[in-house]
């Protein structure tokens, strides 16, 4: 079966194949890029509503989401992926190389992108309607980014990773990935330090992250 998730424009869409998968590593990177994906589409949903007449409900959570995605996917999903699964899949299969480097590349620019949109959504904020456009365009043009960056990585590095790395490999992946733990998933429980975050996003948020008006 196919899982799809793309951007609100339809330009890109980033293709989740569900097979039988044997190791632990794989299934929780696939759930937490399905979790990233459902998330950022759930952004795009908000943005082109707007505010509306609850303005401060709708700022609170898009800065909630933002800081997700900079705390959870920024600072522990893709450093495992750069310190970890890249460079065994490159050692094991070098035809990947060139898609690697363009992916570490994404993951070096990801940090700043998110906190250039943070920066941004608050000068909408504060400013007003003229720095609208500003946030709007910034955050399409990352959303389509970052679905690609993950479209990458599935069709290209984990299918070469599950044919080429060893059971000694999977051991050690498995048991770092295994850390991760995003409640955004739907199997873990948050962490008492960022339970409110979650609950403030699935609480407010639009389908398909949250429970918020669609």
């Amino acid at each position: 079966m196919i899982r799809c998730a793309h951007s609100k424009n339809a330009a890109i869409t980033i293709i989740f194949l569900e097979t039988t998968i044997s190791h632990t590593s794989l299934q929780i990177i696939r759930d937490e890029h399905l979790s990233l994906a459902a998330m950022l589409r759930s952004m795009l949903l908000m943005v082109e509503r707007g505010p509306g007449d609850h303005a401060q409900r709708f700022f609170d959570v898009l800065r909630a989401m933002l800081f997700y995605i900079d705390e959870f996917p920024e600072r522990l999903h893709h450093p495992k992926e750069s310190d970890l699964l890249f460079p065994r899949v490159v050692r094991a299969a070098p035809s990947v190389m060139e898609a690697v480097a363009r992916l570490e590349q994404d993951h070096m620019s990801g940090e700043m992108a998110v906190r250039d949109l943070q920066h941004l959504l608050l000068a909408w904020e504060l400013l007003g309607e003229s720095r609208r456009r500003a946030f709007v365009d910034r955050c399409n043009s990352y959303v389509d980014f970052y679905l690609e960056h993950m479209r990458v990585e599935e069709t290209l590095i984990l299918p070469e990773a599950e044919k080429m790395l060893t059971e000694d490999d999977w051991r050690e992946l498995d048991a770092a990935f295994e850390k991760n733990c995003d409640p955004l998933t739907g199997k873990y429980p948050p962490d008492p330090a960022f339970a409110r975050l979650f609950t403030r996003i699935v609480m407010t948020a639009p389908a398909p992250i949250g429970l918020g008006e669609a």
